[in-house]
Protein backbone atom coordinates (compact mmCIF):
# COMPACT_ATOMS: atom_id res chain seq x y z
CA UNK A 1 0.00 0.00 0.00
CA UNK A 2 2.91 2.33 0.81
CA UNK A 3 4.43 1.66 -2.62
CA UNK A 4 1.13 2.48 -4.32
CA UNK A 5 0.65 5.69 -2.33
CA UNK A 6 4.23 6.80 -3.04
CA UNK A 7 3.73 6.16 -6.76
CA UNK A 8 0.48 8.11 -6.77
CA UNK A 9 2.20 11.07 -5.08
CA UNK A 10 4.95 10.92 -7.71
CA UNK A 11 2.41 10.89 -10.56
CA UNK A 12 0.58 13.89 -9.09
CA UNK A 13 3.83 15.88 -8.89
CA UNK A 14 4.64 15.01 -12.50
CA UNK A 15 1.12 15.99 -13.53
CA UNK A 16 1.32 19.42 -11.89
CA UNK A 17 4.47 20.19 -13.90
CA UNK A 18 2.73 19.41 -17.20
CA UNK A 19 1.19 22.82 -17.89
CA UNK A 20 0.22 21.99 -21.48
CA UNK A 21 -1.46 18.78 -20.38
CA UNK A 22 -3.46 20.64 -17.72
CA UNK A 23 -4.60 23.15 -20.33
CA UNK A 24 -5.84 20.33 -22.58
CA UNK A 25 -7.56 18.62 -19.67
CA UNK A 26 -9.37 21.60 -18.13
CA UNK A 27 -9.29 24.74 -20.29
CA UNK A 28 -10.17 22.99 -23.56
CA UNK A 29 -13.41 21.31 -22.35
CA UNK A 30 -14.57 24.54 -20.72
CA UNK A 31 -14.01 26.53 -23.93
CA UNK A 32 -15.62 23.83 -26.09
CA UNK A 33 -18.64 23.48 -23.82
CA UNK A 34 -19.24 27.24 -23.70
CA UNK A 35 -18.65 27.95 -27.40
CA UNK A 36 -20.55 24.97 -28.84
CA UNK A 37 -23.46 25.42 -26.42
CA UNK A 38 -23.68 29.14 -27.25
CA UNK A 39 -23.65 28.46 -31.00
CA UNK A 40 -26.22 25.67 -30.78
CA UNK A 41 -28.43 27.63 -28.42
CA UNK A 42 -28.44 30.63 -30.76
CA UNK A 43 -29.46 28.28 -33.58
CA UNK A 44 -32.31 26.90 -31.46
CA UNK A 45 -33.45 30.44 -30.66
CA UNK A 46 -33.33 31.37 -34.34
CA UNK A 47 -35.58 28.42 -35.17
CA UNK A 48 -37.95 29.03 -32.26
CA UNK A 49 -38.40 32.81 -32.51
CA UNK A 50 -39.07 35.31 -35.28
CA UNK A 51 -35.40 36.03 -35.84
CA UNK A 52 -34.81 34.63 -39.33
CA UNK A 53 -34.70 37.76 -41.52
CA UNK A 54 -36.69 37.47 -44.75
CA UNK A 55 -37.32 39.91 -47.60
CA UNK A 56 -40.72 39.58 -49.27
CA UNK A 57 -41.53 41.14 -52.62
CA UNK A 58 -45.26 40.85 -53.40
CA UNK A 59 -45.73 41.74 -57.06
CA UNK A 60 -49.30 40.43 -57.04
CA UNK A 61 -52.15 42.92 -56.56
CA UNK A 62 -54.83 40.36 -55.71
CA UNK A 63 -56.00 38.77 -52.47
CA UNK A 64 -54.00 35.55 -52.85
CA UNK A 65 -50.68 37.41 -52.64
CA UNK A 66 -51.79 39.13 -49.43
CA UNK A 67 -53.05 35.83 -48.02
CA UNK A 68 -49.71 34.21 -48.83
CA UNK A 69 -47.86 36.96 -46.97
CA UNK A 70 -50.19 36.60 -43.97
CA UNK A 71 -49.73 32.82 -43.95
CA UNK A 72 -45.92 33.23 -43.94
CA UNK A 73 -46.18 35.61 -40.98
CA UNK A 74 -48.27 33.07 -39.06
CA UNK A 75 -45.57 30.40 -39.49
CA UNK A 76 -43.60 32.16 -36.74
CA UNK A 77 -40.12 31.48 -38.16
CA UNK A 78 -39.44 34.73 -40.01
CA UNK A 79 -38.91 38.42 -39.47
CA UNK A 80 -40.44 39.88 -42.62
CA UNK A 81 -39.22 43.00 -44.38
CA UNK A 82 -41.47 44.28 -47.17
CA UNK A 83 -39.79 45.54 -50.34
CA UNK A 84 -41.44 47.47 -53.16
CA UNK A 85 -42.94 45.41 -56.01
CA UNK A 86 -40.87 47.17 -58.67
CA UNK A 87 -37.54 46.09 -57.17
CA UNK A 88 -35.57 43.69 -59.37
CA UNK A 89 -34.24 40.25 -58.41
CA UNK A 90 -30.72 41.61 -58.75
CA UNK A 91 -31.41 44.37 -56.22
CA UNK A 92 -32.90 41.82 -53.84
CA UNK A 93 -29.74 39.70 -54.22
CA UNK A 94 -27.57 42.74 -53.45
CA UNK A 95 -29.53 43.39 -50.26
CA UNK A 96 -29.09 39.75 -49.26
CA UNK A 97 -25.33 39.94 -49.88
CA UNK A 98 -25.34 43.01 -47.63
CA UNK A 99 -26.77 40.69 -44.93
CA UNK A 100 -30.15 42.46 -44.76
CA UNK A 101 -31.70 38.99 -44.94
CA UNK A 102 -30.69 35.39 -45.57
CA UNK A 103 -33.81 34.46 -47.57
CA UNK A 104 -36.21 36.31 -49.85
CA UNK A 105 -39.62 35.48 -51.36
CA UNK A 106 -40.86 36.87 -54.66
CA UNK A 107 -44.61 36.45 -55.37
CA UNK A 108 -45.31 36.72 -59.15
CA UNK A 109 -47.59 39.34 -60.69
CA UNK A 110 -50.45 37.06 -61.80
CA UNK A 111 -50.39 34.83 -58.73
CA UNK A 112 -54.02 35.52 -57.72
CA UNK A 113 -55.43 35.21 -61.22
CA UNK A 114 -53.71 31.93 -62.01
CA UNK A 115 -54.43 30.48 -58.54
CA UNK A 116 -58.14 31.31 -58.83
CA UNK A 117 -58.26 29.80 -62.32
CA UNK A 118 -56.61 26.63 -61.05
CA UNK A 119 -58.92 26.51 -58.01
CA UNK A 120 -62.01 26.86 -60.25
CA UNK A 121 -60.82 24.02 -62.46
CA UNK A 122 -60.14 21.82 -59.41
CA UNK A 123 -63.56 22.60 -57.90
CA UNK A 124 -65.43 21.86 -61.14
CA UNK A 125 -63.49 18.64 -61.61
CA UNK A 126 -64.45 17.60 -58.06
CA UNK A 127 -68.14 18.38 -58.75
CA UNK A 128 -67.94 16.35 -61.96
CA UNK A 129 -66.53 13.38 -60.02
CA UNK A 130 -69.35 13.74 -57.47
CA UNK A 131 -71.92 13.69 -60.29
CA UNK A 132 -73.00 17.28 -59.57
CA UNK A 133 -71.79 18.78 -62.84
CA UNK A 134 -72.00 17.92 -66.51
CA UNK A 135 -69.11 17.42 -68.86
CA UNK A 136 -69.98 20.61 -70.73
CA UNK A 137 -69.56 22.71 -67.61
CA UNK A 138 -66.13 21.32 -66.88
CA UNK A 139 -63.43 23.85 -67.63
CA UNK A 140 -59.90 22.56 -68.01
CA UNK A 141 -57.15 24.79 -66.63
CA UNK A 142 -54.63 25.16 -69.42
CA UNK A 143 -52.36 27.58 -67.62
CA UNK A 144 -50.15 26.83 -64.65
CA UNK A 145 -49.46 29.02 -61.65
CA UNK A 146 -46.09 30.72 -61.95
CA UNK A 147 -43.88 29.41 -59.13
CA UNK A 148 -42.98 31.51 -56.12
CA UNK A 149 -39.27 32.32 -56.15
CA UNK A 150 -37.23 31.54 -53.04
CA UNK A 151 -33.85 33.27 -52.93
CA UNK A 152 -31.44 32.12 -50.24
CA UNK A 153 -27.98 33.12 -49.09
CA UNK A 154 -25.29 30.49 -49.82
CA UNK A 155 -24.36 30.31 -46.11
CA UNK A 156 -27.62 28.50 -45.34
CA UNK A 157 -27.15 24.78 -44.83
CA UNK A 158 -29.26 22.35 -46.84
CA UNK A 159 -31.15 21.05 -43.79
CA UNK A 160 -32.15 24.61 -42.83
CA UNK A 161 -33.30 25.31 -46.40
CA UNK A 162 -35.46 22.20 -46.29
CA UNK A 163 -37.09 23.47 -43.08
CA UNK A 164 -37.80 26.85 -44.68
CA UNK A 165 -39.08 25.20 -47.84
CA UNK A 166 -41.43 23.03 -45.82
CA UNK A 167 -42.81 26.05 -43.96
CA UNK A 168 -43.41 27.91 -47.23
CA UNK A 169 -45.11 24.89 -48.81
CA UNK A 170 -47.43 24.71 -45.82
CA UNK A 171 -48.31 28.40 -46.24
CA UNK A 172 -48.90 27.94 -49.96
CA UNK A 173 -51.09 24.90 -49.29
CA UNK A 174 -53.27 26.95 -46.94
CA UNK A 175 -53.80 29.61 -49.62
CA UNK A 176 -54.55 27.03 -52.32
CA UNK A 177 -57.01 25.13 -50.13
CA UNK A 178 -58.77 28.37 -49.27
CA UNK A 179 -59.25 29.25 -52.96
CA UNK A 180 -60.52 25.76 -53.80
CA UNK A 181 -62.95 25.89 -50.88
CA UNK A 182 -64.25 29.29 -52.05
CA UNK A 183 -64.79 27.97 -55.56
CA UNK A 184 -66.66 24.91 -54.31
CA UNK A 185 -68.84 26.99 -52.01
CA UNK A 186 -69.70 29.43 -54.81
CA UNK A 187 -70.48 26.61 -57.25
CA UNK A 188 -72.86 24.97 -54.76
CA UNK A 189 -74.51 28.06 -53.26
CA UNK A 190 -73.95 30.68 -55.97
CA UNK A 191 -72.81 33.18 -53.38
CA UNK A 192 -69.55 34.18 -51.70
CA UNK A 193 -68.43 32.06 -48.75
CA UNK A 194 -68.84 33.92 -45.42
CA UNK A 195 -65.68 34.72 -43.46
CA UNK A 196 -67.03 32.92 -40.39
CA UNK A 197 -67.47 29.69 -42.34
CA UNK A 198 -64.02 30.07 -43.88
CA UNK A 199 -62.39 30.50 -40.46
CA UNK A 200 -64.33 27.55 -39.07
CA UNK A 201 -63.25 25.20 -41.86
CA UNK A 202 -59.66 26.32 -42.47
CA UNK A 203 -58.70 27.60 -39.04
CA UNK A 204 -60.09 24.65 -37.11
CA UNK A 205 -57.02 22.45 -37.40
CA UNK A 206 -56.12 19.50 -35.20
CA UNK A 207 -53.47 20.52 -32.67
CA UNK A 208 -50.10 18.75 -32.45
CA UNK A 209 -48.93 17.91 -28.95
CA UNK A 210 -45.13 17.68 -28.84
CA UNK A 211 -43.88 15.37 -26.06
CA UNK A 212 -40.18 14.48 -25.63
CA UNK A 213 -39.65 10.75 -25.06
CA UNK A 214 -38.30 10.03 -21.59
CA UNK A 215 -37.90 6.93 -19.46
CA UNK A 216 -39.17 8.51 -16.25
CA UNK A 217 -42.32 9.99 -17.79
CA UNK A 218 -41.18 13.61 -17.37
CA UNK A 219 -41.82 16.16 -20.12
CA UNK A 220 -38.81 18.40 -19.63
CA UNK A 221 -37.57 19.56 -23.02
CA UNK A 222 -33.78 19.00 -23.35
CA UNK A 223 -31.78 22.14 -24.07
CA UNK A 224 -28.44 22.82 -25.74
CA UNK A 225 -26.57 22.34 -22.44
CA UNK A 226 -28.02 18.85 -21.98
CA UNK A 227 -26.59 17.90 -25.38
CA UNK A 228 -23.18 19.57 -25.28
CA UNK A 229 -21.92 19.45 -21.69
CA UNK A 230 -21.82 15.61 -21.45
CA UNK A 231 -20.47 15.31 -25.00
CA UNK A 232 -17.50 17.62 -24.52
CA UNK A 233 -16.83 16.24 -21.05
CA UNK A 234 -16.29 12.82 -22.65
CA UNK A 235 -14.09 14.42 -25.32
CA UNK A 236 -11.97 16.09 -22.63
CA UNK A 237 -11.63 12.85 -20.67
CA UNK A 238 -10.09 11.06 -23.63
CA UNK A 239 -7.79 13.98 -24.39
CA UNK A 240 -5.76 13.15 -21.27
CA UNK A 241 -3.84 11.01 -23.77
CA UNK A 242 -1.70 14.12 -24.38
CA UNK A 243 -0.48 14.16 -20.77
CA UNK A 244 -0.74 10.52 -19.68
CA UNK A 245 0.47 8.98 -22.94
CA UNK A 246 3.44 11.35 -23.01
CA UNK A 247 4.27 10.49 -19.39
CA UNK A 248 4.38 6.76 -20.18
CA UNK A 249 6.62 7.36 -23.21
CA UNK A 250 9.04 9.50 -21.17
CA UNK A 251 9.34 6.77 -18.55
CA UNK A 252 10.15 4.24 -21.26
CA UNK A 253 12.78 6.49 -22.85
CA UNK A 254 14.54 7.60 -19.67
CA UNK A 255 14.91 4.04 -18.38
CA UNK A 256 12.37 4.15 -15.53
CA UNK A 257 10.93 0.80 -16.61
CA UNK A 258 14.35 -0.86 -16.44
CA UNK A 259 15.19 0.69 -13.05
CA UNK A 260 11.86 -0.50 -11.62
CA UNK A 261 12.77 -4.07 -12.58
CA UNK A 262 15.83 -3.84 -10.31
CA UNK A 263 13.73 -2.71 -7.34
CA UNK A 264 11.56 -4.84 -5.03
CA UNK A 265 8.37 -3.71 -6.78
CA UNK A 266 6.42 -4.31 -9.97
CA UNK A 267 5.57 -1.99 -12.82
CA UNK A 268 1.96 -3.09 -12.51
CA UNK A 269 1.86 -0.99 -9.35
CA UNK A 270 2.97 2.00 -11.40
CA UNK A 271 0.24 1.27 -13.96
CA UNK A 272 -2.40 1.05 -11.22
CA UNK A 273 -1.07 4.29 -9.77
CA UNK A 274 -1.40 6.09 -13.10
CA UNK A 275 -4.90 4.76 -13.58
CA UNK A 276 -6.05 5.89 -10.14
CA UNK A 277 -4.36 9.30 -10.48
CA UNK A 278 -5.79 10.12 -13.87
CA UNK A 279 -9.17 8.56 -13.06
CA UNK A 280 -9.36 11.13 -10.28
CA UNK A 281 -8.48 13.84 -12.84
CA UNK A 282 -11.29 12.74 -15.19
CA UNK A 283 -13.76 12.95 -12.32
CA UNK A 284 -12.52 16.47 -11.56
CA UNK A 285 -12.96 17.35 -15.25
CA UNK A 286 -16.58 16.18 -15.16
CA UNK A 287 -17.20 18.02 -11.89
CA UNK A 288 -15.78 21.28 -13.27
CA UNK A 289 -17.69 21.19 -16.58
CA UNK A 290 -20.96 20.09 -14.97
CA UNK A 291 -20.62 22.81 -12.32
CA UNK A 292 -20.16 25.39 -15.06
CA UNK A 293 -23.30 24.17 -16.79
CA UNK A 294 -25.28 24.45 -13.56
CA UNK A 295 -24.05 27.75 -12.11
CA UNK A 296 -22.10 29.68 -14.76
CA UNK A 297 -24.16 29.08 -17.91
CA UNK A 298 -27.30 30.90 -16.64
CA UNK A 299 -25.24 34.03 -15.87
CA UNK A 300 -23.89 33.90 -19.45
CA UNK A 301 -27.36 33.76 -20.95
CA UNK A 302 -27.07 30.04 -21.75
CA UNK A 303 -29.57 27.37 -20.66
CA UNK A 304 -28.87 25.75 -17.32
CA UNK A 305 -27.66 22.15 -17.20
CA UNK A 306 -30.30 20.04 -15.46
CA UNK A 307 -28.80 17.05 -13.69
CA UNK A 308 -30.73 13.77 -13.94
CA UNK A 309 -32.53 12.36 -10.95
CA UNK A 310 -30.14 9.39 -10.67
CA UNK A 311 -26.98 11.13 -9.42
CA UNK A 312 -25.42 7.78 -8.47
CA UNK A 313 -25.86 6.70 -12.08
CA UNK A 314 -24.02 9.82 -13.26
CA UNK A 315 -21.15 9.09 -10.87
CA UNK A 316 -20.83 5.46 -11.98
CA UNK A 317 -21.00 6.35 -15.68
CA UNK A 318 -18.36 9.04 -15.13
CA UNK A 319 -16.05 6.56 -13.39
CA UNK A 320 -16.42 3.98 -16.16
CA UNK A 321 -15.92 6.56 -18.91
CA UNK A 322 -12.88 7.93 -17.10
CA UNK A 323 -11.38 4.47 -16.64
CA UNK A 324 -11.81 3.74 -20.36
CA UNK A 325 -10.14 7.05 -21.25
CA UNK A 326 -7.23 6.36 -18.88
CA UNK A 327 -6.81 2.83 -20.24
CA UNK A 328 -6.71 4.13 -23.81
CA UNK A 329 -4.14 6.81 -22.95
CA UNK A 330 -1.83 4.25 -21.28
CA UNK A 331 -2.15 1.91 -24.27
CA UNK A 332 -1.13 4.71 -26.66
CA UNK A 333 1.84 5.55 -24.42
CA UNK A 334 2.97 1.90 -24.32
CA UNK A 335 2.62 1.38 -28.09
CA UNK A 336 4.22 4.70 -29.13
CA UNK A 337 7.99 4.87 -29.51
CA UNK A 338 8.36 8.64 -29.10
CA UNK A 339 6.41 11.40 -27.37
CA UNK A 340 5.63 12.95 -30.76
CA UNK A 341 4.04 9.69 -31.87
CA UNK A 342 2.03 9.50 -28.67
CA UNK A 343 0.71 13.05 -28.98
CA UNK A 344 0.01 12.83 -32.70
CA UNK A 345 -1.58 9.38 -32.79
CA UNK A 346 -3.47 10.02 -29.57
CA UNK A 347 -4.95 13.37 -30.61
CA UNK A 348 -5.88 12.28 -34.15
CA UNK A 349 -7.41 9.01 -32.98
CA UNK A 350 -9.56 10.80 -30.38
CA UNK A 351 -10.88 13.24 -32.99
CA UNK A 352 -11.65 10.35 -35.37
CA UNK A 353 -13.41 8.35 -32.65
CA UNK A 354 -15.38 11.45 -31.69
CA UNK A 355 -16.39 11.96 -35.33
CA UNK A 356 -17.62 8.39 -35.84
CA UNK A 357 -18.91 8.11 -32.26
CA UNK A 358 -21.59 10.77 -32.51
CA UNK A 359 -19.94 13.80 -30.88
CA UNK A 360 -19.42 15.78 -34.10
CA UNK A 361 -22.27 14.25 -36.14
CA UNK A 362 -25.39 12.71 -34.51
CA UNK A 363 -25.30 8.92 -34.54
CA UNK A 364 -28.71 8.66 -36.25
CA UNK A 365 -27.29 10.67 -39.19
CA UNK A 366 -24.45 8.21 -39.76
CA UNK A 367 -24.59 6.23 -43.03
CA UNK A 368 -25.23 2.50 -42.88
CA UNK A 369 -21.59 1.70 -43.67
CA UNK A 370 -20.44 3.55 -40.52
CA UNK A 371 -22.82 1.87 -38.07
CA UNK A 372 -20.41 -0.97 -37.24
CA UNK A 373 -17.39 1.38 -37.00
CA UNK A 374 -19.40 3.68 -34.74
CA UNK A 375 -19.99 0.85 -32.28
CA UNK A 376 -16.23 0.26 -32.01
CA UNK A 377 -15.69 3.80 -30.71
CA UNK A 378 -15.66 3.99 -26.90
CA UNK A 379 -16.76 7.63 -27.12
CA UNK A 380 -20.01 6.47 -28.72
CA UNK A 381 -20.90 4.27 -25.73
CA UNK A 382 -19.83 6.98 -23.27
CA UNK A 383 -22.04 9.51 -25.00
CA UNK A 384 -25.01 7.12 -25.24
CA UNK A 385 -24.74 6.34 -21.52
CA UNK A 386 -24.72 10.05 -20.61
CA UNK A 387 -27.56 10.82 -23.02
CA UNK A 388 -29.62 8.02 -21.50
CA UNK A 389 -29.35 9.81 -18.15
CA UNK A 390 -29.43 13.49 -19.19
CA UNK A 391 -31.77 13.48 -22.20
CA UNK A 392 -34.00 10.46 -21.70
CA UNK A 393 -34.36 10.80 -17.94
CA UNK A 394 -33.22 7.22 -17.41
CA UNK A 395 -31.54 5.55 -14.47
CA UNK A 396 -28.45 3.40 -14.19
CA UNK A 397 -30.35 0.22 -15.07
CA UNK A 398 -31.54 1.87 -18.28
CA UNK A 399 -27.99 2.49 -19.55
CA UNK A 400 -26.53 -0.90 -18.65
CA UNK A 401 -26.56 -1.90 -22.32
CA UNK A 402 -24.30 1.08 -23.01
CA UNK A 403 -22.01 0.42 -20.05
CA UNK A 404 -21.38 -3.27 -20.86
CA UNK A 405 -19.78 -2.59 -24.31
CA UNK A 406 -17.76 0.22 -22.74
CA UNK A 407 -16.43 -2.14 -20.07
CA UNK A 408 -15.66 -4.72 -22.75
CA UNK A 409 -13.66 -2.17 -24.76
CA UNK A 410 -11.80 -1.11 -21.61
CA UNK A 411 -10.83 -4.70 -20.76
CA UNK A 412 -9.69 -5.26 -24.35
CA UNK A 413 -7.51 -2.14 -24.13
CA UNK A 414 -6.04 -3.34 -20.83
CA UNK A 415 -5.18 -6.72 -22.36
CA UNK A 416 -3.49 -5.06 -25.35
CA UNK A 417 -1.47 -2.91 -22.97
CA UNK A 418 -0.32 -5.87 -20.83
CA UNK A 419 0.52 -7.93 -23.92
CA UNK A 420 2.61 -5.06 -25.34
CA UNK A 421 4.47 -4.59 -22.07
CA UNK A 422 5.18 -8.33 -21.85
CA UNK A 423 6.26 -8.49 -25.50
CA UNK A 424 8.67 -5.61 -24.96
CA UNK A 425 9.97 -7.35 -21.80
CA UNK A 426 9.01 -4.32 -19.68
CA UNK A 427 7.14 -6.36 -17.05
Amino acid sequence: MFKLWSTISKDFRILTRDKLGLIFMFVMPIVLAVVITAVQNSTFEMLNTNTVPMLICNRDTGDAGKQMQTAIEKVGMFKLTQVTPNVTDKEISERMHAKDAVIAIVIPTDFTQKLQSKADATAKKALKDFGMSTTDSLVTDTSSVQPITLLYHPVLQESFRHSINGALRSSLQVVQNKEVLKSLYFALNEKTMPDSFENEIIGNQVAINEVPVSRDGSRNIPNASQHNVPAWTVFAMFFIVISLGGSVVREKLNGSFVRLKTLPTNYLIALISKQLTYLFITCIQALVVFSMGIWLFPSMGLPKLNLPADILGVVIVTLICGWCAVSYAIMIGVLAKTQEQSNGIGAVSIVLMAAVGGLLVPSFAMPESFQFIMKLSPLHWCLEAYYGLFLEGGKLKDVILNIIPLLGISFAIQLITLYSLKRKNLI
